[in-house]
């Protein structure tokens, strides 16, 4: 039973973020040989005033 947990920046559409859980369950099921049923896609919005890189958050871009 695959569990796969895919974090990204807030702001994405729920038409992508469908085609997200639709392509990533077709990948793992393809790769792993597990049946669709039993991956488990998990989204993971975080705020840009919760993320940073190289010590800047990207709200304050």
């Amino acid at each position: 039973m695959p569990f796969v947990t895919v974090q990204f920046i807030e702001g994405r559409s729920d038409e992508q973020k469908r085609a997200l859980v639709s392509e990533v369950t077709e990948v793992v099921s393809k790769n792993l040989n597990a049946p669709k049923e039993q991956i488990h896609v998990i989204l993971e919005e975080m705020k840009k005033t919760d993320y940073g890189v190289a010590g800047i958050r990207k709200s304050d871009e």
